[in-house]
């Protein structure tokens, strides 16, 4: 009798398969195995620029009447020297487990939003054989975006708090679940989404523009061919890590500004935030933002235009290489585990 019901089942998903409807059993675990792909990436293209995205937190929200960081090799130096080996790397567990949901869930909805939007556009068009536009990938990336970072912003906006202790710091966060059970407690839960507004706004022209610049000019490239970088219909690691380099580059460059306004409000609400970005206690300059604009208005007034790219060189120096190594590693985990789906289907 079981090996009846085996048999009907067999029938039943080779059925589906000619009518071009996923069995069951067969897209839970195509979506396991794309989740699993995208939170691998997240994790490995973080953990390998971490020391550059701390000092890229701590220079956009350090205290500017104490400057501490001053610059890329100087900040890395100055942390090294105070705080040892493990400074550089200090809240990346926090960020690990933030990032590795979010890539998952990032990836999965890019996917699933192309799908979407592909098919609607073959439907409206009546063109079976259209392709997705860089428009549209623009559109599907901003969507995973938003997803992305709504369902995992708690964990980020403590990450950020976490990252800019240092070891002079009056108060200490002992880790990810402490630092969110102490926010819920003394600020309430809404302070777990200070600074959403300006992520969710930035986040739309950055995982965008990421999406639709490495699948756009990864399409060009095979279609074009130029310098015989295709071969066998495929572009090589080193091409495709140059294509995720390019679109890091853009995105981050673009929703920049968003990125610092949305650390600094982040800060609003902490009784230490101050001195801890001053790093020796003594805060000149209280955080008070009512809200984005006016955060906006306050980091221009009496800190200059410039302050909205501070850090914007080690965030570059640290973007290229995790955007491009993120793009790679999730395509190559999803060749490992047999995932068929293709991003720029």
């Amino acid at each position: 009798m079981a090996s009846e019901t085996k048999v009907v089942n067999l029938a039943e998903e080779a059925k589906l398969a000619r009518e071009g409807v996923t069995a069951p059993s067969y897209a839970f675990t195509t979506i396991c195995k794309s989740l699993v792909a995208g939170g691998v990436a997240g994790g490995v293209s973080r953990t390998a620029v971490a020391p550059l995205e701390r000092l890229k937190i701590l220079l956009q929200v350090q205290n500017p009447h104490s400057i501490k960081y001053n610059g890329t090799i100087q900040g890395l130096k100055y942390i090294w020297r105070t705080e040892g080996f493990r400074g550089l790397f200090k809240g990346n567990g926090t960020n690990c487990a933030r990032i590795v949901p979010n890539s998952a869930v990032k990836f999965f909805s890019y996917e699933q939003a192309s799908k979407g939007i592909l098919h609607l556009y073959q439907k409206q068009t009546g063109n079976e054989d259209a392709q997705l536009t860089p428009l549209f990938r623009l559109g599907a990336g901003a969507c995973a975006g938003i997803i992305a970072m709504s369902a995992t912003y708690p964990m980020d906006m403590v990450r950020g708090r976490i990252t800019v202790q240092t070891e002079k710091s009056p108060y200490q966060y002992r880790g990810m679940f402490h630092a969110l059970s102490t926010v819920l407690r003394e600020e309430g839960p809404r302070a777990l989404y200070k600074g959403w507004l300006p992520s969710v706004i930035g986040v739309i022209p950055y995982v965008g523009l990421n999406f639709a610049v490495y699948e756009s000019l990864k399409d060009w490239l095979v279609k074009s061919n130029p310098l015989g970088l295709v071969q066998d219909s495929e572009l090589s690691v080193t091409t495709r890590l140059a294509c995720g380099a390019a679109a890091g580059t853009i995105g981050q460059t673009v929703a920049y500004p968003l990125d610092v306004i949305r650390r600094r409000m982040q800060m609003v609400g902490w009784n230490h935030a101050a001195s801890v970005v001053a790093g020796d206690g003594r805060g000149k300059v209280p955080l008070a933002y009512t809200g984005m604009v006016d955060a906006f208005r306050k980091t221009v007034r009496y800190e200059g235009f410039g302050a909205l790219y501070r850090g914007l060189v080690p965030n570059s120096v640290k973007v290229v290489p995790s955007i491009a190594i993120a793009f790679v590693t999730y395509e190559v985990v999803k060749d490992i585990l047999g995932v068929e789906i293709r991003i720029s289907d």
